[in-house]
Order: C-alpha cells, then sequence, then structure tokens
C-alpha cells in the first residue's frame, strides 16, 4: 500500500503502524478490530497525521464506518469504498472478490457493491493460505502457485471479468493470479485505486490543510519520506521490504497499546 501511496503523492510524509503484535486481523472477531484500529487512529493522530489511510481489508470491512463515524473531522481512506465505485463504473457483470476470512465473512464488499449495482453477480472467497505464503517470501514457488490454482478453480465455471484482490498482500502474487484467470479476466487492486483517489483528494482540497502540524511526525523520517512502525518484530520483513522497495528499510518497533 505504501509504495502505491508514493508512487501518486509527492512531498508528503507517511507514517505506517503495522500491527504485528496482533496479527493476523483476517481471523479476529469485529469487536477486536474495531477496538485496535481506533487505538492506531488515535496514535496516528496524535503524532499529527491529518489523514488516514486504512490500509487492510480486514480492517476497512470491519472497522471502516465505525472510524468515520468516531473521528469525523478527520479524512478517512478506505480500501472497499474508491474500489467500489470503480467496479459499477467499469459496468461489470460478475467478478470474485479473494481475501481473509474476516473481510470475505463480513459481506462488507457486497454490501458496497450491490448499492451501486443491484444485479451485480459477485462470489467471493476466503483464502487463509496466502497471506502466510507471501509473507514467507514464497511469492514464486511451486507450492504457492499450486495453492493459488487450486483457490481459484473456482471461478472456472463462474465466467468472472474482474477478480478483486481484497488483502494488500495479494498484489505479490498477482503474476501467478493472471496466469490462473487468464488474460481476459481484469485482475482490480485496490491499492492502486484508493492512491490514486487519495492523490486526487488532495489536488481538490488546500493541500496546506493537509501538511503535518506536529513535530512529531517528522521524527526518524531520514529524508525518505515515510517511516515504519511494527508493534512486534516483523516476519521476514527485510526480505519483503527488498521485494516492494528494493532496498532494505529499518521499522521502528513500538507497542504503544
Amino acid at each position: 500500500m505504501v509504495k502505491e501511496i508514493l508512487k501518486n503523492i509527492s512531498n508528503r510524509q507517511i507514517i505506517y503502524f503495522g500491527d504485528t503484535a496482533r496479527l493476523p486481523y483476517g481471523t479476529k472477531g469485529v469487536d477486536f478490530v474495531k477496538k485496535y484500529s481506533e487505538k492506531i487512529t488515535q496514535w496516528l493522530l496524535d503524532r499529527g497525521v491529518k489523514i488516514i489511510i486504512i490500509a487492510c481489508h480486514t480492517s476497512s470491512a470491519l472497522s471502516g464506518d465505525y472510524l468515520k463515524k468516531q473521528f469525523q473531522n478527520v479524512p478517512i481512506f478506505d480500501m472497499i469504498t474508491p474500489t467500489a465505485e470503480k467496479i459499477s463504473a467499469f459496468g461489470f457483470g460478475r467478478i470474485g472478490i479473494i481475501g481473509t476470512p474476516g473481510t470475505i465473512k463480513s459481506k462488507a464488499w457486497e454490501n458496497h457493491l450491490l448499492k451501486l449495482n443491484p444485479r451485480l453477480e459477485i462470489y467471493s472467497l476466503a483464502c487463509p493460505l496466502l497471506v502466510p505464503l507471501v509473507e514467507q517470501g514464497w511469492v514464486d514457488k511451486k507450492a504457492t502457485k499450486e495453492i493459488v490454482k487450486e483457490y481459484l478453480s473456482c471461478f472456472k465455471d463462474k465466467k468472472i471479468e474482474g477478480l478483486v484482490l481484497a488483502c494488500t498482500h495479494y498484489p505479490m502474487l498477482e503474476k501467478v493470479i493472471k496466469k490462473v484467470v487468464g488474460k481476459k479476466v481484469k485482475i482490480i487492486n485496490p491499492a492502486e485505486i484508493l492512491a490514486k483517489e487519495v492523490g486526487k483528494f488532495l489536488k481538490e482540497n488546500l493541500e496546506a490543510d493537509y501538511l503535518p502540524s506536529s513535530a512529531k511526525v517528522t521524527d526518524g523520517f531520514q529524508g525518505n519520506g515515510y517511516q515504519i512502525f511494527f508493534s512486534d518484530e516483523p516476519y521476514n520483513f527485510k526480505k519483503i521490504s527488498r521485494m516492494c522497495f528494493n532496498k532494505k528499510i529499518k521499522p521502528t518497533i513500538l507497542d504503544p497499546f
């Protein structure tokens, strides 16, 4: 998500907080996700952040609307809303959605999409093994390709026109997914759509209003435009950061909760 944001936003400082101490969110209950999503949002705001991006589909699905009600004076962007609007504009008749068990069980994607297009046929599938495979760095492994193939085989007879990657880990597997579903199926990456939406928002509004107001927000940036926090040691982060950014990134380990 950070990678896509950096493509669309210049001269901005990004604070990323990954709650690795309580992962995976994809298998947690609604109350748990709401509780910690609210705590993280408040922590970010206390550091002078002016815009909140919920860079997690599970958090977006289970706590997106809740956070927008709790923090009404803050622009909050979730992973679902802008992509649902874009899908409606595409005019699809059938789409597939793959995500974590929490995201799929919430039916948040279906609710958003069907409000915009009641005739849309939606086929959703939880793919719980894909996140650990990405975090392991097994993007190109034969076993991963076989698992993706097994998961997505259920879409063969559905004649879907688009497939939503409803988890921020899944774009790492996009090449594998494309080979399985074929060229006729459009792969939809919500991270790309959301990043463009945030960039558009900043251009259409007074950008000065969304610059950091607190000195805290600049601590530790070292000129790279972003600072990475984790609540616990992130597993295999060095390998994943090289895959995403082609360089080593040093995170700060901090659990404020």
